[in-house]
């Protein structure tokens, strides 16, 4: 069986304002997989923008790890990085950050 560093791949890039949280499969993944993940620690007074091609429940699980950071939003080839969570008043759910993460789309 392989352990969770060879089949979820996280890296992290810090921007001014943010962290992109990258992640990629090396093969398909079951839900138990969530119980051997452990995000890496970031900078929690910065907002987070989380992007991989996975299914719906892993993003759940990193959106609720990282909810108290600033704001989330998810990114979207076709549109940028949409807010979906915040906690703070200039950005609001829904806003869409103009950002193009390489690699993606």
């Amino acid at each position: 069986m392989k352990n969770m560093g060879e089949r979820v791949i996280i890296k992290t890039e810090e921007d001014k304002e943010y962290t992109i949280l990258s992640f990629t499969l090396s093969e398909n993944i079951e839900p138990s997989v969530l119980r051997e993940i452990t995000p890496p620690k970031i900078n929690s007074r910065k907002g987070l923008i989380i992007s991989g091609r996975g299914p719906i429940w892993l993003y759940g699980f990193l959106i609720h790890y990282y909810h108290s950071t600033p704001f989330i939003a998810v990114y979207d080839p076709r549109l940028g990085a949409v807010v979906i969570e915040t906690h703070v008043p200039s950005i609001k759910v829904g806003d869409v950050l103009d950002i193009y993460i390489d690699g993606e789309g």
